[in-house]
């Protein structure tokens, strides 16, 4: 037996809980449905003990509950902003319901759109709202299996203190937010560190008076949309190493030498208890040098161009990385490394979703998150519409575009006389053009013919708020 309810949201993260703000802000019926024990779940039991968020309070907030309390400037602890979404459901009432892992998205031939399968039931709806993220499975690399059993090996999706990991050196893979951060507790708290250095970039945490991220809002960067990005593939390029611990600081890889760290280039293998190694130690350092300088030179040239009056500023020019040998092993049991640490991202999966509606790399084909499928949208994912899409800063404002959605049709679906005030806010509204899918085929390419036919209106109706 399946139970009917107009919206399904599927992921109690911050995208869901965003959509199902603004589902009950206009009284629409769903039900958000959360694989785990309560909400939040991510930053509750995927990040590290002393983790902290990146960015500063007033880019933190969901929409309609603001971050109370201490400095606007601030971060927010793990524990902190776990606190935050638990007050979040509480103070909206929000429908989430817990430990309901989703199987399968399905069309419908009639009736109500999908028929979704899930571990203790079927819901059919009207609409679906896939809000489970991109950060999903912790990614290793294939060769992670030729490690010697002894070395303890761990995502940083695990890692959660220097205590809890075994006595000796720590190589720690990849150099993006996570891998630079955990690197820099790990030599603090005394470790021998090893560090395998990526492609990531590196942006100051403050310049001329301001927090990096402000000077991002203010030069544009967050509105970059993402047809604006030189490939498909930019959508998943790691964000550059800064960290807010500690009221926020700078990393910087030259500073980590100074302070005894080892720097490698990227990992290629394992063979015999040697790690096999890229040289390219020295080119990627580079680039984060030069990634940092071209941002503080936007911002320059901003201040110059609108007459701003904040003070100058000349960076300190760190060149310790490149006094590094670049070593193409290390000798495992030499250099008395016991654990590795895999910050190497995450991979995602969106089979559950049985549509041919992804591109080449797995990606949902969509125009901000509303795709040629009726009723099925996604959220939540990095560059949906643009730079913070993927940020609590810009999720709010792709959750309003996709409820929006949602309202007009079911409100095309009432008797006239139930229409007449929601189509009244509606006239105010412009209508963007929708990107079609270049992959339909098949019995639900048929399925989603047919409604368009049937919805002609729907289909040129999709308006900002």
């Amino acid at each position: 037996m399946s139970t009917h309810i107009e919206t399904v949201i599927i992921g109690g993260g911050q995208a869901g809980l965003a959509v199902s703000y603004y589902l009950s802000q206009r009284q629409r019926p769903h039900v958000i449905l959360e694989q785990a024990a309560q909400a939040g779940n991510a930053w509750r039991n995927h990040r590290w003990d002393s983790f902290t968020l990146n960015t500063p309070n007033w880019q933190s907030s969901l929409p309609g509950l603001e971050i109370e309390g201490g400095s606007q400037d601030g971060f927010l602890s793990r524990d902190e902003i776990v606190t935050y979404f638990q007050n979040y459901v509480k103070q909206f009432r929000l429908p989430l319901q817990y430990n309901v892992h989703v199987e399968s998205v399905v069309p419908q031939s009639s009736g109500h759109r999908y028929l979704v399968q899930t571990n203790i039931g079927r819901y059919e709806a009207d609409n679906v709202v896939v809000a489970t993220g991109l950060y999903q499975q912790p990614k290793l690399p294939k060769f992670n299996l030729n490690f010697p059993e002894h070395i303890m090996q761990l995502h940083s999706d695990e890692y959660r203190n220097p205590q809890s990991l075994p006595d000796g050196a720590v190589l720690v893979v990849g150099s993006g937010q996570s891998g630079a951060q955990i690197a820099e507790e790990l030599y603090q708290a005394g470790r021998k560190v090893y560090l395998a250095v990526s492609r990531a970039g590196r942006v100051p945490r403050r310049y001329r008076g301001k927090d990096a991220n402000w000077w991002h809002d203010r030069i544009g960067d967050y509105a970059r949309t993402v047809d604006q990005l030189p490939s498909a593939r930019e959508k998943f390029a790691s964000k550059p190493m800064i960290s807010g611990k500690d009221g926020g600081h700078t990393l910087n890889l030259h500073e980590f030498v100074h302070n005894g760290v080892t720097l490698l280039g990227r990992v290629l293998d394992v063979q015999a208890g040697n790690v096999i190694l890229a040289q390219d130690l020295h080119e990627n350092l580079a680039r984060a040098d030069k990634f940092e300088a071209e941002f503080v030179k936007s911002i320059d040239e901003y201040v110059a161009k609108n007459d701003r009056k904040e003070p100058e500023e000349i960076l300190p020019v760190l060149r310790n990385g490149f006094d590094v040998e670049q070593l193409s092993e290390v000798d495992l049991k030499a250099a008395g490394i016991n654990t590795v640490i895999w910050a190497t991202g995450y991979s995602f999966d969106f089979s559950m979703v049985q549509l041919p509606i992804f591109d080449g790399y797995g990606y949902p084909v969509q125009r901000r998150g509303i795709t040629d499928y009726p009723g099925l949208s996604f959220v939540g994912l990095p560059w949906l519409h643009d730079a913070k899409s993927g940020l609590l800063f810009g999720v709010g404002q792709d959750a309003a575009y996709i409820v929006s959605t949602i309202d007009r049709e079911a409100s095309r679906r009432l008797p006239t006389s139930l229409v007449a005030p929601i189509a009244a806010r509606s006239k105010k509204r412009s209508s963007p053009k929708r990107l079609r899918s270049s992959r339909q085929g098949g019995e639900a390419s048929a399925w989603a013919n047919g409604r368009r036919r049937s919805s002609t209106t729907n289909r040129s109706a999709l308006r900002t708020l």
